[in-house]
């Protein structure tokens, strides 16, 4: 039974501006970027193993980080006759706070529960123009472990350009003389990447966002075994033959989107549709070290009973024949047209499932000198809409399963969901 964490903070948050002087002026931002803009997401990584003043060090790291990310040090600004939207390289700075805990990282189970909203500074969520980016926190463990909790604006960079910053802090933290990375925030041929979020905004009804379910999800963080993982890939190799290998992630995706739509037991004619994130950089051919929002929100499309009640290969057949379709829309530069009212309301509720995976971001490469964390694990303050994070980097689990952190049901149907999952074997 973990005890309660008792967090103090011993040094009151500040502003970390560059180290030196930075240039100036305004960035614009891509369709990508602004889907996104002003939504606040969270970071924990928990590192068991020690470095000298943690705090310390990685504010003077992430200072001097800061003069090649200057972006990050910015705002966000209004500019031009329709008030656009910019990213004013100002160098204001990235909030930055440190604390203290009393007790371990085992007496907290390495955040095997829900996070603790002490661990991070975040502001109490705020992500507007002229709030900082990006919000860190370093807490320092008595077993000499520590959490780096960084809490940034989406308009500013997705989890892998997040991923690439932390890693040049790291670097620098290190000694290295600079980034191996050199980074680049604006790229003027960007090409322009359909967005779900922004084709949906079009076309959902008025008020849909206030009748969003606001921070009522039940946390889960279960592991799903590679028992099951090497059994789905096993039948889905039998039974779809010529299709290519199922994936953990299409294994492990699959699994909870049935599993949470039969714990949610919706008409099986309801639509149960699944929504999941896809890093597109090699896909656009975007330069190497760019930073900015470079993800594409993939649909697919399916009722509650043939997920609920569909065989599990035959879930991750959908999967990925979304997955497949990833460079036709691209190149097509358009999304699917939205014409069923249905299945824009079920975007838009309780039925949908939103998925970001984190295996492969580069979040796990975070390494400030004692080697990279023992887990990361996303957080968001305010919780809009069903969300899942499988595949985690989770290096204490790894030869159990995949780890999975979900906000995605709410109290009412939160046992079913668990009762799902423990099932999978």
């Amino acid at each position: 039974m973990s005890m309660r964490l008792v967090v103090t903070k011993s040094s009151p948050p500040a502003l970390v501006v560059p180290s030196k002087p930075t240039p100036g002026g305004n960035l614009p931002l891509t369709s990508t970027d602004k889907s996104r803009l002003f939504v606040s997401f969270a970071s924990l990584m928990v590192f068991e193993r020690p470095i000298h003043e943690p705090a310390e060090t990685i504010r003077r790291a992430l200072s001097h980080a800061l003069v090649y990310y200057y972006p990050v040090a910015g705002r966000m600004v209004a500019a031009g006759a329709g008030g656009d939207v910019h990213l004013a390289c100002t160098g204001e700075g990235v909030a930055f706070a440190s604390a203290t805990a009393i007790g371990t990282l085992q007496d907290i189970s390495f955040l095997h529960a829900s996070p603790e909203l002490s661990l991070r500074y975040g502001g109490g969520g705020r992500c507007g123009m002229s709030d900082p980016l990006a919000m860190i926190q370093v807490t320092q463990f008595a077993c000499g472990g520590y959490v780096l909790a960084v809490t940034w604006n989406h308009g500013l960079a997705d989890a892998s350009g997040i991923a690439q910053f932390l890693q040049a802090v790291g670097e620098l933290a290190r000694g290295l003389p600079s980034p191996a990375v050199v980074p680049i925030r604006y790229d003027e041929s960007f090409p322009d990447i359909p967005q779900l979020m922004s084709a949906l905004r079009r076309r959902a009804p008025a008020g849909h966002e206030s009748s969003q379910h606001l921070a009522d999800y039940a946390y889960t963080d279960v592991t799903i075994p590679w028992s099951f993982i090497n059994r789905v890939k096993a039948e889905f190799r039998r039974t779809h033959a010529g299709c290519g290998a199922c994936t953990a992630f299409e294994a492990v995706t699959a699994a909870v989107w049935q599993c949470r739509t039969r714990a949610i037991n919706n008409a099986a004619d309801a639509p149960a549709p699944l929504v999941f994130s896809a890093n597109v950089r090699t896909h656009v051919g975007i330069a190497d070290g760019y930073y900015g929002n470079c993800v594409s929100s993939q649909l697919v499309v399916a009722t509650s009973g043939a997920v609920a009640s569909g065989d599990i290969v035959d879930v991750v057949k959908l999967i990925k024949d979304a997955k497949e379709r990833i460079p036709e829309s691209l190149v097509r530069r358009k999304m699917p047209e939205l014409d069923d009212g249905g299945l824009v309301g079920a975007l838009c509720g309780y039925s949908v499932l939103r998925v970001s995976c984190w295996s492969r971001v580069g979040l796990d490469a975070v390494d400030f000198g004692g080697g990279t964390p023992e887990r990361v694990v996303p957080d968001l303050e305010r919780k809009r809409s069903p969300l899942c994070f499988p595949c985690l980097p989770c290096a204490r689990n790894d030869r159990a399963g995949a780890n999975v952190v979900a906000f995605c049901v709410t109290e009412e149907h939160v046992h079913e969901f668990h009762a799902q999952l423990a099932r999978l074997q």
